[in-house]
């Protein structure tokens, strides 16, 4: 199976491209994130603390994140319950963010994403899989941006929605979530070694498609 591994911090349009770029592949695409924003609502309807560990340790056997493809769309499920629209939150981030740096976390989730790589030619994004994921996969890109440039897309994203948002907040909350994502003991996000960087500040999406698409043909896994 031939496996692309996209990682980058939070805001960096990771799921976007690599949606795109599984469509185009005819791969299929696996939102890590996703699973993680999944795991989060679990324990925030819970009313767990987001730094208790052992509590979260207790929960997690009661947790199953599924993911299934409905209509040729990827839906994303918490037990039977279709959980899709309520990923985007920022309360289910935030949660996620700070939840998955326990290792009874990212060892259940871990698992069933390793099991879809093996199955199927996968695009996956995250923010370890090509450091600890799919340290095999045959392409693995860190796709990033300035905290300014995320921002900017996140308060677009928000307003064109009609929601109320704040830029200078936005960003706040992108460098929070960045240290606690590059600090946390277990899988930080790091840039795997053999991963080539993309920087997105100044590219649209169709411009950071098509270069995704050129390191693939590169690396020769695609015509």
């Amino acid at each position: 199976m031939i496996n692309i591994a996209i990682d980058g911090p939070a805001g960096a349009g990771k799921s976007t491209i690599a949606k795109a770029v599984s469509k185009e592949l005819g791969f299929v695409y696996v939102d890590t994130g996703a699973m993680y924003r999944a795991i989060g609502i679990y324990l925030s309807r819970l009313g767990i603390d987001p730094s208790d560990e052992a509590a979260i340790d207790n929960a997690m056997p009661g947790a199953t994140v599924d993911i299934k493809y409905i209509d040729g769309a990827q839906r994303v499920f918490l037990g039977e319950e279709d959980v899709t629209g309520l990923l985007r939150t920022e309360e289910a981030g935030n949660m996620a963010s700070s939840v998955s740096r326990f290792s009874s976390v990212r060892t259940k989730l871990t698992q069933l994403q390793k099991d879809l790589a093996v199955k199927q030619n996968v695009v996956m994004d995250g923010r370890d899989i090509g450091s600890a994921v799919l340290p095999n996969a045959e392409v693995k890109i860190y796709l990033t941006a300035s905290e300014q440039a995320r921002g900017e897309r996140r308060y677009k994203e928000l307003t064109e929605k009609g929601e109320k948002a704040d830029l200078n907040t936005i960003i706040a909350d992108i460098a929070a979530r960045d240290h606690q994502d590059m600090t946390r003991e277990i899988s930080p996000l790091v840039q795997a070694e053999d991963a080539i960087l993309l920087d997105s500040s100044d590219m649209n999406i169709e411009e950071v498609i098509n270069a995704v698409l050129g390191i693939c043909r590169t690396k020769g896994v695609i015509d």
